[in-house]
């Protein structure tokens, strides 16, 4: 698990703030939070999304993907 941040720049903000919501479009492809939190700035979750529509399961998609 990661230890909080507390963001005190706009940037930083920002930079959580797309964290946040990458990790969620990886959950919403079927990975759990805990993956999608670990792999959200180092995949491309359209991919993943492009597999997992075609039927493939989420953790393979990620496999091709990453």
């Amino acid at each position: 698990m990661k230890p909080t941040v507390i963001a005190t720049d706009s940037a930083a903000i920002e930079q959580l703030a797309v964290h946040a919501w990458r990790t969620e479009q990886l959950q919403r492809q079927g990975l759990s939070r805990e993956i999608a939190d670990a792999f959200a700035d180092f995949v491309d979750w359209h991919g993943i999304a492009a597999l997992v529509r075609r039927g493939c399961p989420p953790q393979l998609a990620l496999d091709i993907v990453h």
